[in-house]
């Protein structure tokens, strides 16, 4: 009996640990390859659980003259005679139910002295569970460990197998507790190892199937030691026991932090012009320089020069002869082109400018037109994301379509060169307001 109890115990336990872990190995795969032991937050869990157990079973209290169960002759003496299946709700992150079936036989131990005696015993109990860990507030700590408290009511029916009484049967009440470690395996999966002790108030059997009289209430006592697989089922991405759940004002409280955040970021001014990077359609503007809604310089008569720097120039040359005019109006526009204040713009993984930095690609053809003995450097770039060998391609790419676009304009090919400098990593490469500023295409004229 108990041989055919203890194999069908441990093919249930092996079948639905190779069941679980094949349902499992899809939404586990993710977590091995990252960071195993790391703990994980979700806002939902699996609240239900079934629990399957195997182990050994004592009692200590009351024998008759001549019967006990431990031989005295072993240090250790270990036998499977406790089965149990259980299931579990959570009913909040930290406090639970849990009803369980339990079936025990105990008997004299092999290679004891004591006298003969056989005892089955059929319970089922209704707990509470507490789960230490979160009560605690100690799960980072804790990882894959947890560990459960349970303690609650129990009836059991006691039948002797042996002897003048077998086949009698009493029924019993009492009060159960124990504590259960437990190891997550997988994400719904842990193996537990238990400790119970069961009391029953109002018992008359003893443990080796005799009877006390009937006006004698004994109390009894029976303490079993078990190993076992626990598996939670819903829809949710983790066991119960392990989900960390955050305090709802704490979750609103981050997410509006994190809005406050986004809106501060989309209100930077990069280039100082008091338009807001999201609106600013040319982000190296040159500080002091009249700028449009959009961010971009004035430029009413569309020479390619910005009208501020047109009356500057015309104001510190008032005194001057035409021919020192012209030479102090190209160096301001070397200096604008050189020191990149003028440059075309591109969109992520684009090799066409964006629209607004049509102007400034004017700008530099409109020069190359008036100064026609200049040639000029193309340059590309990009931004740090993604590999480096793709974006120095990307760069150069860039550069080449600047090109084509002033060849089509007049510009013979012969003065312009093209260089890809690859990643521009000068900025915040987790901005992206600030990645959108290093691609680009500036020009070095020569």
């Amino acid at each position: 009996m108990k041989k055919n109890l203890l194999t069908i115990t441990l093919g249930l336990l092996l079948s639905t640990l190779t069941y679980a872990q094949n349902d499992n190995s899809k939404k586990d795969k993710e977590l091995k390859e990252t960071e195993p032991d790391q703990e994980i937050v979700y806002d939902s869990y699996n609240k239900w659980s079934i629990e399957i157990e195997a182990g050994q079973s004592k009692g200590t209290k009351p024998y008759a003259v001549g019967y006990y169960y431990s031989n005295p002759n072993k240090h250790f003496a270990f036998e499977f005679n406790h089965f149990a299946i259980a299931g579990r709700y959570m009913i909040s992150p930290t406090f639970g139910v849990r009803t369980k079936v339990a079936y025990d036989n105990l008997s004299n131990l092999s290679g004891s002295e004591s006298l003969p005696f056989e005892m089955e015993q059929i319970q089922a109990s209704f707990e509470g569970v507490v789960n230490t860990v979160r009560l605690f507030n100690i799960e980072e700590k804790a990882g894959r460990f947890g560990l459960l408290v349970h303690l609650g009511f129990q009836g059991a029916q006691m039948t002797p197998k042996m002897g003048v009484n077998e086949g009698r049967h009493e029924f019993n009440v009492g009060l159960v507790g124990g504590f259960t470690p437990q190891f997550r395996v997988f994400k719904n999966v842990s193996v537990f190892a238990d400790f119970t002790i069961n009391s029953n108030v109002r018992q008359h059997f003893n443990w080796d199937g005799s009877y006390s009289e009937p006006n004698n209430n004994l109390t009894g006592s029976m303490y079993s030691t078990s190993l076992g697989l626990s598996i939670s089922f819903g829809s949710e991405k983790i066991h119960g026991d392990w989900a960390i759940i955050e305090d709802k004002k704490s979750k609103e409280m981050r997410e509006l932090e994190a809005r406050i955040g986004d809106i501060e970021t989309l209100m930077n001014d990069t280039d100082k012009d008091g338009v807001p990077d999201y609106l600013d359609q040319e982000n190296n503007s040159i500080a002091g320089v009249a700028v449009d809604t959009k961010g971009r310089m004035v430029d009413l008569n569309n020479n390619g020069v910005p009208d501020e720097l047109e009356k500057y120039v015309d104001k510190s040359v008032t005194n001057n002869i035409s021919n020192n005019k012209a030479e102090i109006s190209n160096g301001m526009l070397l200096q604008l082109i050189n020191d990149g204040y003028i440059a075309a713009y591109f969109d992520t993984d684009k090799r066409v400018p964006t629209t607004a930095s049509t102007d400034n690609i004017g700008f530099i053809l409109n020069y190359l037109r008036s100064n026609p003995t200049k040639s000029v450097d193309i340059i590309g770039y990009a931004d740090a994301i993604g590999k480096s060998n793709y974006n120095t391609k990307l760069s150069n790419d860039r550069a080449e379509n600047v090109k084509t676009i002033l060849m089509k304009a007049g510009i013979d090919g012969s003065r312009l060169n093209i260089v890809g400098n690859g990643i521009d990593d000068s900025v915040d490469r987790n901005s992206e307001y600030a990645r959108r500023l290093v691609r680009k295409v500036v020009f070095k004229v020569k």
